[in-house]
C-alpha cells in the first residue's frame, strides 16, 4: 500500500478519535479536537500533492479520499448540531449535496466518464475546512460563528448546483 493511501486509511481512524475526545469529555476537548481535525485535513493534502506529483493515483485512493474527506467533515459538523453551534438544516444540505454529486458521479461512471472536482468544489472544501477550524474556537463571536454556517451553506449550494448544471447531459442521457 502506498502512502497516500495510508495517509487515507490515518485520516479514517482520527475520525472516531477526534468524536471520542469530544464526546468523553477530555480536558481542553475543543482544543484537542481541533488539533486532530487539523492534522486530519492535513493528511488530505499530504496525500493528495504526494499521489499526483509520484504518479501514485489508485482506485482505493480515488474512492477512499473523498470518503474520508466526507467523514471527517461530516463527523465536526454533527458535533455542532449537537452542541446547538450549527443548525440540522445546514448539515442536511451538506450531507444531501454529498450524496447528490456522488450519485452524478456515479452515473457519469457508468457512462465512462470522469467528473473531477472543480473549482467551485475546491472552493467548497477549502472554506468548509477553515469555518470548522474557527467554529471549534471557544472564544469565537456568534455572529462569526454565524458566518460561517452561512458560508459552508452557501458554497456547498452553489458547488453542487454547478456540478449539476455542468453536467447536465449525465442526467438527460441516463
Amino acid at each position: 500500500m502506498n502512502l497516500p493511501n495510508k495517509l487515507t486509511i490515518l485520516r479514517i481512524i482520527l475520525i472516531p478519535v477526534f468524536m471520542g475526545v469530544l464526546y468523553w469529555g477530555f480536558p481542553n476537548a475543543a482544543y484537542v479536537a481541533l488539533a486532530i481535525f487539523i492534522v486530519a485535513s492535513l493528511t488530505d493534502l499530504l496525500d493528495g500533492k504526494i499521489a499526483r506529483k509520484y504518479n501514485l493515483v489508485t482506485d482505493f485512493g480515488k474512492f477512499a479520499d473523498p470518503l474520508a474527506d466526507k467523514m471527517l467533515v461530516t463527523a465536526a459538523m454533527l458535533w455542532f448540531v449537537e452542541i446547538g453551534q450549527m443548525p440540522a438544516w445546514a448539515l442536511l444540505i451538506v450531507i444531501c449535496r454529498e450524496f447528490a454529486v456522488s450519485g452524478l458521479r456515479m452515473i457519469a461512471s457508468d457512462k465512462g466518464r470522469v467528473i473531477a472536482a472543480g473549482w467551485s468544489g475546491k472552493v467548497k472544501t477549502a472554506s468548509t475546512m477553515v469555518c470548522i477550524v474557527l467554529m471549534f474556537l471557544p472564544f469565537l463571536p456568534e455572529a462569526l460563528n454565524t458566518v460561517c454556517v452561512w458560508v459552508i451553506t452557501l458554497t456547498t449550494l452553489y458547488s453542487g448546483v454547478e456540478y449539476f448544471v455542468k453536467n447536465k447531459d449525465v442526467i438527460a442521457s441516463a
